[in-house]
C-alpha cells in the first residue's frame, strides 16, 4: 500500500476539506479507504505537522480543518451566534423563517451569509426576524435542518 508521508498528509488535507471528519479514528479509515494504512500515531504527527485544528463545520459538527479556513470560522460564528441566542428555525415552501431575540437578526444573518451556503439564493435581516430564500423547498428543508443541528450541537 502507498506509505509515502507527503502523498499521505495530501490525502488527509483533501478528505478534511471535503468531508467532516472529527476523530482520528474517521480519519485512519478514509485514509486506509483511500490506500494509505497508518496507525494511530502516524495520524496524530500527521495532524500535529499540518496544523490541523478542530472546528464547527456548516453541518455543526466538531471536526478538523486546516488552521485558516474562513467558511470554518464562518460556520464557528453562526454557531455561537444561534447557540446564545433564542431562535426558532421553520421553512415554508423555499424559504427559511427564523426568529431571534430582539436585535439579534442582522449578526446572525451575517453570519449565515458569510458561512457561503450554496442553497441560499438571499437573505433577509430585521431586528427579530430572518428570511432566507432558497433554491428550492428541498433546500429550505436540508437548510433548516442544518441550522438546528448547528444550533443544538456542543
Amino acid at each position: 500500500m502507498k506509505n509515502m508521508k507527503k502523498g499521505r498528509q495530501e490525502k488527509l488535507i483533501e478528505l478534511i476539506q471535503v468531508k467532516d471528519i472529527g476523530t482520528q479514528d474517521e480519519l485512519m479509515e478514509e485514509l486506509k479507504n483511500s490506500g494509505y494504512i497508518v496507525t494511530q500515531a502516524t495520524v496524530s504527527r500527521d495532524i500535529r505537522e499540518l496544523k490541523l485544528v478542530k472546528k464547527i463545520s456548516k453541518s455543526g459538527k466538531n471536526c478538523y480543518a486546516l488552521p485558516n479556513s474562513n467558511i470554518s470560522e464562518s460556520a464557528l460564528r453562526l454557531h455561537s451566534l444561534l447557540s446564545t441566542s433564542h431562535a426558532d428555525i421553520d421553512f415554508a415552501g423555499n424559504l427559511v423563517v427564523i426568529k431571534t431575540d430582539a436585535g439579534m437578526a442582522q449578526a446572525i444573518c451575517a453570519a449565515i451569509d458569510s458561512a457561503g451556503y450554496d442553497e441560499i439564493v438571499g437573505s433577509i435581516a430585521g431586528d427579530d426576524t430572518i428570511f432566507l430564500a432558497a433554491r428550492t423547498p428541498e433546500n429550505a428543508v436540508s437548510m433548516a435542518s442544518s441550522l438546528k443541528r448547528i444550533q443544538y450541537s456542543n
